[in-house]
């Protein structure tokens, strides 16, 4: 049996330099469902629940043995004169990776996905409830089988010099995609990890964010693997991801950015998506040799039909702007075969697919 019974899903040793003079005992959080701010709450309390990963010690001490990794390299990297490594490099990617399939929200998100799917499919009854912890064992078991699929995204850090502080949250590993998301030729399409023009945005304290890019459509000059910033405008568009995501809590360090945080959460809340996801119901249409064609139907129809496919889809919300430090790479390209499967970074063209991949300009 595991051995600790409260597991944190946004891990202390992330959470430490939000908190009150970095001690790891007390944390300043901005509560969305009440819109209150809770200056000291106990950082012990905050992103846990009792067995989240259920009682497997394996899997467990997995968690703990990264955590405890990224926790040794926090250090380094937040102390003076640090210059970023390969290695650091690599565990911050699986460390973004592991946080973003893990929390809470992320896992209810699956939930409510599954059950709206058995329901459109008529098996609402059918007498298991896909629950938390079944999305949370389910989420790291495809971290273990495909931790790399990140490992193809180049990595630097954001040096903030603005008085304006990098905040946090209870969902804070942000998966983003500007390229995506302003690509007429996107429309219709949903992006995901292995997506062309993924990004990738995990804030390590006030003043420092890991920023993790597709480096065949983005270009973000940095030395040493760091980039400084001076405009406030590139530090709010980056906190407007967490706003934009965050479950129910914003975390900060310093009590006399709670009006800030407040507005800032004002000004994003009509761009909180009211549903994380999509259901969409197909119908055979025709069949054209050894190809059929489906057609998407309101789910009323389904009773009409014997041969159907329902397709789930993550809705992502858009932000109102980007950061200037990142900017398009001069003949950037994507990969594409012409299917469902959108558009892909070059990694993934070598996992084999029918029809082939062919390359476009990401800019045309």
């Amino acid at each position: 049996m595991a051995s600790n019974k409260n597991q944190h899903f946004v891990p202390r040793c992330y959470l430490r330099p939000f908190t009150t003079d970095g001690a790891n005992v007390a944390i300043n959080l901005y509560n969305t469902d009440h819109k209150r701010f809770i200056t000291g709450a106990p950082v012990k309390h905050q992103c846990s629940g009792d067995y989240f990963y259920g009682k497997d010690p394996q899997l467990e001490a997995a968690i703990q043995a990264l955590e405890g990794a990224y926790g040794n390299a926090l250090r380094e990297i937040l102390s003076a004169s640090y210059r970023l490594r390969d290695d650091h490099r690599r565990l911050l990617r699986r460390f973004w990776l592991l946080q973003h399939l893990r929390t809470e929200q992320a896992s209810q998100r699956s939930v409510e996905m599954a059950q709206a799917t058995e329901a459109v499919a008529g098996l609402e009854n059918s007498g298991f409830r896909f629950q938390i912890k079944e999305a949370v064992q389910m989420a790291m078991r495809a971290f273990a089988e495909s931790m790399d699929i990140v490992d193809d995204l180049k990595v630097c850090l954001v040096r903030n010099r603005t008085s304006v502080p990098f905040v946090t949250s209870d969902d804070p590993a942000i998966l983003a995609n500007r390229w995506h998301q302003q690509r007429q030729r996107c429309s219709g399409l949903a992006f995901g990890l292995h997506s062309a023009g993924a990004l990738f945005f995990l804030p390590l304290s006030p003043e420092v964010l890991c920023l993790g890019y597709d480096g065949d459509v983005y270009t973000v000059p940095h030395n040493n693997g760091w980039i400084e910033t001076r405009r406030e405008s590139d530090v709010l568009a980056m906190n407007e991801h967490q706003f934009l995501n965050c479950r129910a809590n914003i975390f900060v360090r310093d009590v006399s950015h709670s009006e800030a945080i407040h507005l800032g959460f004002a000004r994003s809340e009509s761009r909180r998506p009211r549903s994380r996801y999509q259901i969409h119901y197909a119908v055979l249409d025709r069949k054209e040799g050894e190809y059929s064609r489906y057609r998407v139907v309101d789910p009323k129809e389904m009773q009409e039909h014997q041969e159907a496919i329902i397709h789930s889809q993550a809705v992502h919300a858009i932000p109102s702007s980007w950061p200037c430090l990142l900017s398009w790479r001069p003949g950037g390209f994507v990969f594409t075969n012409g299917t469902g499967l959108g558009y892909v970074r070059r990694a993934g063209t070598t996992r084999g697919s029918t029809p082939s991949f062919w390359k476009e300009r990401a800019l045309r």
